[in-house]
């Protein structure tokens, strides 16, 4: 882990299954993933998409593959891909036999959609044969006639039961390997249906609000709702569900993980919010810093704090920190005083620092990977 130290946040234990070549569940960590919003018949730009994702630290991506046409075209662009795709597929069967000749993942489809049991049948031994998973996916919005009825209006205990009519069909078939999401755009039932299933399965869980919303209120919206499933040590992947580019589902993902402290991955800033106390530009510098270092996957700690009230103590607990101070800015390296900067030097200099102590990160981590 990084200088923040160990989270206290004790997982679930849960089921180990293998989405391509990332696990997901039992001891695993807990994976982000986002989806193509492209037309997947476009193989192009479906591709440019999958990529700009994977270059975010996306592990896993979702496909929609609504059609044989768009399977024939998730063919071509899973040979063109270097990540774990998951197809999205609703009521026709033989897209999702199709899909797993093609390579899928992980097929998403919930087997009580699909029609007679012979079908069902036929999709989990394709899915046996070619030694992929499933998801059972639930929402709101989408809940059986009779549930709606039953219940009147979507609740957590109705979409427990539906997930569990899913559930049911996997276990008759004799067929174990899957995970299971329960989302509402409603924070509280989306929570509550988690924390009822949690208890009666041991598949992995893939957390998310779906339809959260824009990228400011989506991102609180989820934050929120999956900040309690996560530190009741539930949920085993996350999808942040956004009306904005997929890249940014991705990057508030792997934030909401690196602040309860779950993965490491990435520039994690401790930044200030800045006062009149402050010696050069906090916000600036910060906007700077981060869209300059969004290429970063390596772990590492960064401290932007614009004064010597508080920056020396949170410098001295970061990779790298910087403090506002007159009449030149002083810069930490793993706790101790290193070098000093001018403001019209600050951004262009820490920046430097940054990347020097990244590449040092990552040839040791080579060289335990090597020795190992």
């Amino acid at each position: 882990m990084n200088k923040q130290g160990k989270s206290p946040i004790i997982r679930r234990l849960s089921r180990k299954i293998y989405v391509g070549d990332v696990a997901v569940g039992g001891d695993a960590p807990i994976s982000v993933q986002s989806m193509t919003n492209t037309e997947t018949c476009d193989v192009q730009a479906t591709v440019k998409q999958i990529n700009d994702l994977v270059n975010a630290g996306a592990d896993i991506v979702r496909v929609s593959v609504p059609s044989m046409e768009a399977a024939e075209a998730f063919g071509k662009i899973k040979k063109l891909v270097n990540v774990p795709l998951v197809t999205d597929i609703h009521f026709d069967y033989k897209i999702a036999l199709r899909v797993a000749e093609l390579g899928a993942d992980c097929l998403r489809i919930n087997p009580g959609n699909i029609g007679r049991e012979d079908r069902v049948r036929q999709v989990v031994d394709a899915a046996k044969h070619h030694g992929i998973p499933i998801r059972i996916g639930v929402n709101a919005g989408s809940l059986e006639k009779d549930l709606q009825k039953k219940y009147g209006e979507p609740t957590p205990e109705a979409m427990v039961e539906s997930a569990m009519r899913h559930v049911d069909i996997l276990d008759r078939l004799n067929f174990p390997d899957f995970k299971l999401s329960l989302k509402a755009s409603d924070v509280f039932m989306t929570v509550a249906a988690y924390r009822q299933i949690a208890g009666q399965i041991e598949q992995p869980l893939h957390l998310g609000i779906t339809e959260a919303g824009g990228l400011r209120s989506g991102t609180v919206k989820s934050a929120v709702g999956l900040g309690m499933l996560l530190n009741d040590g539930i949920g085993d992947t996350i999808r942040i569900s956004l009306a904005a580019d997929p890249v940014e589902e991705i990057k508030v993902g792997f934030d909401l993980l690196k602040s309860l402290r779950l993965r490491s991955k990435g520039v994690n800033f401790v930044a200030c919010p800045s006062c009149s106390r402050q010696n050069f530009d906090v916000i600036s510098t910060m906007n700077q810093l981060e869209s300059r270092l969004e290429d970063v996957l390596t772990p590492i700690d960064v401290a932007v704090i614009g004064c010597i009230v508080n920056g020396p103590g949170e410098a001295k607990e970061v990779d790298v920190g910087l403090t506002g101070g007159t009449p030149n800015n002083l810069i930490y390296l793993d706790g101790k005083p290193f070098t000093k900067l001018k403001n019209e030097e600050l951004v262009d200099g820490f920046e430097k620092l940054i990347r020097e102590q990244i590449k040092i990160k990552e040839a040791l981590l080579e060289d335990v990977i090597i020795k190992s």
